[in-house]
Protein backbone atom coordinates (compact mmCIF):
# COMPACT_ATOMS: atom_id res chain seq x y z
CA UNK A 1 0.00 0.00 0.00
CA UNK A 2 1.19 3.74 -0.25
CA UNK A 3 2.17 5.64 2.38
CA UNK A 4 -0.44 7.73 4.48
CA UNK A 5 -1.43 11.20 4.04
CA UNK A 6 -2.82 13.15 6.69
CA UNK A 7 -6.59 14.51 6.29
CA UNK A 8 -9.50 15.76 8.20
CA UNK A 9 -11.89 14.26 6.21
CA UNK A 10 -11.88 9.89 5.34
CA UNK A 11 -13.70 9.13 2.25
CA UNK A 12 -15.27 5.69 2.21
CA UNK A 13 -16.43 3.39 -0.41
CA UNK A 14 -18.67 0.44 -0.39
CA UNK A 15 -18.26 -2.10 -2.96
CA UNK A 16 -21.26 -4.57 -3.64
CA UNK A 17 -21.23 -7.78 -1.76
CA UNK A 18 -20.10 -11.20 -2.78
CA UNK A 19 -22.15 -14.58 -1.73
CA UNK A 20 -20.44 -15.13 0.94
CA UNK A 21 -17.72 -17.93 0.26
CA UNK A 22 -14.51 -18.05 -1.37
CA UNK A 23 -14.38 -17.87 -5.32
CA UNK A 24 -11.02 -20.31 -4.99
CA UNK A 25 -12.82 -23.03 -4.05
CA UNK A 26 -15.05 -22.71 -7.33
CA UNK A 27 -18.10 -23.23 -5.77
CA UNK A 28 -20.89 -24.12 -7.18
CA UNK A 29 -21.54 -22.01 -10.77
CA UNK A 30 -21.46 -18.37 -10.34
CA UNK A 31 -17.28 -18.30 -8.95
CA UNK A 32 -16.24 -19.89 -11.85
CA UNK A 33 -17.88 -18.14 -14.85
CA UNK A 34 -17.35 -15.03 -13.43
CA UNK A 35 -13.68 -15.88 -12.96
CA UNK A 36 -13.65 -17.23 -16.68
CA UNK A 37 -15.63 -14.03 -18.39
CA UNK A 38 -15.84 -11.29 -16.07
CA UNK A 39 -16.28 -9.10 -19.03
CA UNK A 40 -20.05 -10.80 -19.39
CA UNK A 41 -21.16 -9.73 -16.26
CA UNK A 42 -18.72 -6.56 -15.37
CA UNK A 43 -18.78 -2.86 -16.43
CA UNK A 44 -15.19 -1.30 -15.77
CA UNK A 45 -14.75 1.96 -13.81
CA UNK A 46 -15.31 4.89 -15.87
CA UNK A 47 -11.99 7.42 -16.22
CA UNK A 48 -13.69 10.15 -14.57
CA UNK A 49 -14.02 8.17 -11.43
CA UNK A 50 -10.94 6.72 -11.07
CA UNK A 51 -9.43 10.13 -11.66
CA UNK A 52 -11.83 11.10 -9.17
CA UNK A 53 -10.04 8.64 -6.57
CA UNK A 54 -6.65 10.04 -7.82
CA UNK A 55 -7.55 13.65 -6.83
CA UNK A 56 -8.95 12.74 -3.42
CA UNK A 57 -5.30 10.76 -2.79
CA UNK A 58 -3.62 13.80 -3.76
CA UNK A 59 -6.01 15.85 -2.10
CA UNK A 60 -4.75 14.39 1.00
CA UNK A 61 -7.66 12.09 2.03
CA UNK A 62 -7.89 8.66 3.16
CA UNK A 63 -9.66 6.35 1.31
CA UNK A 64 -11.40 3.11 2.31
CA UNK A 65 -12.95 0.63 0.60
CA UNK A 66 -15.57 -1.71 2.71
CA UNK A 67 -17.48 -4.34 1.63
CA UNK A 68 -18.88 -7.82 2.84
CA UNK A 69 -17.53 -9.54 0.01
CA UNK A 70 -14.66 -12.00 1.09
CA UNK A 71 -10.84 -10.94 -0.21
CA UNK A 72 -10.56 -12.89 -3.32
CA UNK A 73 -13.80 -11.95 -4.66
CA UNK A 74 -12.91 -8.57 -3.94
CA UNK A 75 -9.46 -8.75 -5.34
CA UNK A 76 -11.49 -10.43 -8.56
CA UNK A 77 -14.07 -7.64 -8.48
CA UNK A 78 -12.18 -4.82 -8.44
CA UNK A 79 -8.79 -5.82 -10.52
CA UNK A 80 -11.42 -6.14 -13.41
CA UNK A 81 -13.17 -3.09 -12.55
CA UNK A 82 -10.60 -0.62 -11.24
CA UNK A 83 -7.29 -2.30 -12.83
CA UNK A 84 -4.91 -4.66 -10.97
CA UNK A 85 -3.08 -1.46 -9.39
CA UNK A 86 -6.46 -0.75 -7.83
CA UNK A 87 -5.10 -1.42 -3.99
CA UNK A 88 -2.98 1.74 -4.52
CA UNK A 89 -6.76 3.77 -4.58
CA UNK A 90 -7.00 3.35 -1.13
CA UNK A 91 -5.22 3.13 2.13
CA UNK A 92 -7.46 0.73 3.83
CA UNK A 93 -9.13 -2.30 2.56
CA UNK A 94 -11.63 -4.34 4.86
CA UNK A 95 -13.08 -7.66 3.42
CA UNK A 96 -15.74 -9.91 4.68
CA UNK A 97 -17.18 -6.65 7.10
CA UNK A 98 -20.40 -8.23 7.73
CA UNK A 99 -22.09 -5.29 7.65
CA UNK A 100 -24.48 -3.87 9.16
CA UNK A 101 -22.81 -6.03 11.86
CA UNK A 102 -19.79 -3.58 11.22
CA UNK A 103 -20.91 -0.35 12.42
CA UNK A 104 -23.52 -2.28 15.29
CA UNK A 105 -21.08 -4.70 17.04
CA UNK A 106 -18.76 -4.01 20.03
CA UNK A 107 -15.13 -4.89 18.95
CA UNK A 108 -15.04 -7.87 21.45
CA UNK A 109 -17.65 -9.08 18.87
CA UNK A 110 -16.24 -8.34 15.78
CA UNK A 111 -12.75 -7.63 15.97
CA UNK A 112 -10.18 -7.05 12.80
CA UNK A 113 -8.33 -9.92 11.68
CA UNK A 114 -5.17 -10.46 9.37
CA UNK A 115 -5.30 -12.11 5.66
CA UNK A 116 -2.79 -14.46 4.57
CA UNK A 117 -3.04 -16.18 0.95
CA UNK A 118 -7.13 -14.83 1.86
CA UNK A 119 -7.45 -16.49 4.62
CA UNK A 120 -8.72 -15.21 8.24
CA UNK A 121 -5.69 -15.44 10.42
CA UNK A 122 -5.89 -14.28 14.18
CA UNK A 123 -8.63 -11.86 16.04
CA UNK A 124 -6.42 -8.12 16.55
CA UNK A 125 -6.83 -5.90 19.73
CA UNK A 126 -6.78 -2.86 17.82
CA UNK A 127 -5.78 -1.57 14.77
CA UNK A 128 -2.09 -0.12 14.28
CA UNK A 129 -1.94 0.73 10.88
CA UNK A 130 -3.25 0.97 7.55
CA UNK A 131 -3.79 -1.86 5.31
CA UNK A 132 -6.23 -4.82 3.98
CA UNK A 133 -8.41 -6.87 6.71
CA UNK A 134 -11.03 -9.16 7.23
CA UNK A 135 -13.98 -8.17 9.11
CA UNK A 136 -13.89 -5.91 12.01
CA UNK A 137 -15.96 -2.87 13.42
CA UNK A 138 -16.39 0.73 12.95
CA UNK A 139 -14.97 1.76 16.61
CA UNK A 140 -11.34 0.35 16.17
CA UNK A 141 -11.65 1.22 12.58
CA UNK A 142 -12.06 4.88 13.84
CA UNK A 143 -9.36 4.69 16.19
CA UNK A 144 -7.14 4.30 13.39
CA UNK A 145 -8.43 7.03 11.75
CA UNK A 146 -7.81 9.38 14.58
CA UNK A 147 -4.06 8.21 14.86
CA UNK A 148 -3.75 8.78 10.74
CA UNK A 149 -5.28 11.94 10.48
CA UNK A 150 -4.14 13.54 13.94
CA UNK A 151 -7.41 14.63 14.77
CA UNK A 152 -9.96 14.00 17.21
CA UNK A 153 -12.80 13.94 15.69
CA UNK A 154 -12.09 12.92 11.75
CA UNK A 155 -15.01 13.08 9.38
CA UNK A 156 -15.94 10.22 7.54
CA UNK A 157 -17.95 10.78 3.90
CA UNK A 158 -19.18 6.77 3.87
CA UNK A 159 -20.50 5.72 0.23
CA UNK A 160 -22.90 2.92 0.12
CA UNK A 161 -26.06 1.64 -2.19
CA UNK A 162 -28.37 -0.11 0.63
CA UNK A 163 -30.22 1.32 2.80
CA UNK A 164 -29.92 -1.79 5.41
CA UNK A 165 -26.01 -2.50 5.41
CA UNK A 166 -25.01 1.19 4.89
CA UNK A 167 -26.73 4.49 5.15
CA UNK A 168 -28.21 3.28 7.92
CA UNK A 169 -25.97 1.82 10.58
CA UNK A 170 -23.06 4.24 9.53
CA UNK A 171 -25.20 7.10 10.13
CA UNK A 172 -27.02 5.94 13.25
CA UNK A 173 -24.15 4.14 15.16
CA UNK A 174 -20.79 5.90 13.49
CA UNK A 175 -22.78 9.27 12.77
CA UNK A 176 -20.97 9.45 9.68
CA UNK A 177 -21.74 11.50 6.57
CA UNK A 178 -23.36 9.22 4.38
CA UNK A 179 -23.70 9.48 0.24
CA UNK A 180 -26.95 7.56 -1.29
CA UNK A 181 -26.07 5.50 -4.45
CA UNK A 182 -30.14 5.15 -5.47
CA UNK A 183 -30.25 3.80 -9.11
CA UNK A 184 -33.77 5.22 -9.07
CA UNK A 185 -32.42 8.64 -9.68
CA UNK A 186 -30.87 7.44 -12.91
CA UNK A 187 -31.88 9.02 -15.89
CA UNK A 188 -34.23 11.05 -14.09
CA UNK A 189 -34.57 14.40 -16.12
CA UNK A 190 -31.70 13.26 -18.25
CA UNK A 191 -29.81 12.81 -14.90
CA UNK A 192 -28.26 16.20 -15.66
CA UNK A 193 -28.03 19.32 -13.49
CA UNK A 194 -30.67 22.17 -13.58
CA UNK A 195 -29.05 24.53 -16.99
CA UNK A 196 -28.98 27.17 -14.76
CA UNK A 197 -25.67 25.64 -12.32
CA UNK A 198 -22.83 27.04 -13.35
CA UNK A 199 -21.15 24.99 -16.39
CA UNK A 200 -17.97 24.15 -14.23
CA UNK A 201 -20.19 22.83 -11.37
CA UNK A 202 -21.49 20.12 -13.44
CA UNK A 203 -21.48 16.39 -13.43
CA UNK A 204 -20.57 14.79 -16.78
CA UNK A 205 -22.01 11.44 -18.05
CA UNK A 206 -19.68 9.24 -20.20
CA UNK A 207 -20.88 6.62 -22.53
CA UNK A 208 -24.31 5.65 -23.33
CA UNK A 209 -26.76 7.29 -20.92
CA UNK A 210 -28.57 4.22 -18.19
CA UNK A 211 -31.83 3.12 -18.94
CA UNK A 212 -34.14 5.24 -16.74
CA UNK A 213 -35.61 2.34 -13.71
CA UNK A 214 -39.44 2.26 -14.20
CA UNK A 215 -40.40 4.61 -10.65
CA UNK A 216 -44.02 3.79 -11.33
CA UNK A 217 -43.97 0.15 -11.38
CA UNK A 218 -47.73 -1.04 -11.96
CA UNK A 219 -47.32 -3.91 -9.22
CA UNK A 220 -45.43 -1.75 -6.76
CA UNK A 221 -46.41 2.11 -7.85
CA UNK A 222 -43.27 4.74 -7.44
CA UNK A 223 -40.57 4.28 -4.91
CA UNK A 224 -40.79 7.72 -3.52
CA UNK A 225 -45.04 8.58 -3.16
CA UNK A 226 -48.13 6.66 -2.10
CA UNK A 227 -51.36 7.23 -2.92
CA UNK A 228 -54.14 6.87 0.03
CA UNK A 229 -57.48 6.44 -0.28
CA UNK A 230 -59.38 9.19 1.88
CA UNK A 231 -62.33 9.20 3.58
CA UNK A 232 -65.89 9.11 2.05
CA UNK A 233 -66.54 12.12 -0.48
CA UNK A 234 -62.41 12.78 0.14
CA UNK A 235 -59.66 12.89 -2.18
CA UNK A 236 -56.83 10.27 -1.89
CA UNK A 237 -53.57 12.31 -0.39
CA UNK A 238 -50.27 11.83 -1.96
CA UNK A 239 -47.54 10.45 0.61
CA UNK A 240 -44.16 9.68 1.35
CA UNK A 241 -43.37 6.38 0.96
CA UNK A 242 -41.40 4.67 3.62
CA UNK A 243 -38.14 4.82 1.89
CA UNK A 244 -38.74 7.65 0.98
CA UNK A 245 -38.61 9.10 3.94
CA UNK A 246 -35.48 6.69 5.36
CA UNK A 247 -33.42 8.83 2.72
CA UNK A 248 -34.00 12.07 4.19
CA UNK A 249 -33.92 11.04 7.51
CA UNK A 250 -30.54 8.96 7.20
CA UNK A 251 -28.39 10.20 4.04
CA UNK A 252 -26.49 13.41 3.98
CA UNK A 253 -27.30 13.35 -0.05
CA UNK A 254 -28.23 11.24 -2.47
CA UNK A 255 -26.88 10.64 -5.76
CA UNK A 256 -27.36 8.30 -9.00
CA UNK A 257 -23.95 7.17 -9.29
CA UNK A 258 -20.59 8.41 -8.10
CA UNK A 259 -20.03 8.86 -11.54
CA UNK A 260 -22.73 12.28 -11.68
CA UNK A 261 -20.07 13.57 -9.35
CA UNK A 262 -17.00 12.40 -10.24
CA UNK A 263 -15.88 15.83 -12.36
CA UNK A 264 -17.39 18.40 -9.98
CA UNK A 265 -14.56 20.19 -7.68
CA UNK A 266 -13.44 18.62 -4.82
CA UNK A 267 -14.65 21.57 -2.75
CA UNK A 268 -18.35 21.55 -4.41
CA UNK A 269 -21.02 22.74 -1.80
CA UNK A 270 -24.00 20.35 -1.80
CA UNK A 271 -27.05 21.15 -0.14
CA UNK A 272 -27.73 18.26 2.18
CA UNK A 273 -31.43 17.09 3.38
CA UNK A 274 -30.60 18.48 6.76
CA UNK A 275 -29.84 21.93 5.87
CA UNK A 276 -33.84 22.61 5.73
CA UNK A 277 -37.03 21.21 6.11
CA UNK A 278 -37.47 20.00 2.86
CA UNK A 279 -37.15 16.46 2.05
CA UNK A 280 -35.64 16.54 -1.68
CA UNK A 281 -33.24 19.35 -0.80
CA UNK A 282 -30.10 16.56 -0.77
CA UNK A 283 -31.01 15.07 -4.13
CA UNK A 284 -28.27 15.68 -6.29
CA UNK A 285 -28.87 16.81 -9.10
CA UNK A 286 -31.79 17.16 -8.81
CA UNK A 287 -35.18 15.48 -7.01
CA UNK A 288 -37.09 12.74 -8.91
CA UNK A 289 -39.96 14.41 -10.97
CA UNK A 290 -42.57 12.84 -8.85
CA UNK A 291 -41.50 14.72 -5.81
CA UNK A 292 -41.28 18.17 -7.42
CA UNK A 293 -45.21 18.66 -5.87
CA UNK A 294 -43.41 18.76 -2.37
CA UNK A 295 -45.87 21.23 -0.70
CA UNK A 296 -48.66 18.98 -1.98
CA UNK A 297 -47.40 15.64 0.28
CA UNK A 298 -48.25 14.66 3.17
CA UNK A 299 -46.09 12.86 6.09
CA UNK A 300 -48.41 10.51 7.20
Amino acid sequence: MKPQTKSEYSLAKKKGSGFGQSDNKNCGIYFPEIKRDPGRYLHTCPESVKKWLRQLKNAGKILMLITSSHSDYCRLLCEYILGNDFEYLFDIVITNALKPGFFSHLPSQRPFRTLENDEEQEALPSLDKPGWYSQGNAVHLYELLKKMTGKPEPKVVYFGDSMHSDIFPACHYSNWETVLILEELRGDRDGKPEDSEPLEKKGKYEGPKAKPLNRLSKKWGSFFIDSVSGLENTEDSLVYTWSCKRISAYSTIAVPSIEAIAELPLDYKFTSFSSNSSKTAGYYPNPPLVLSNDGKLTTK
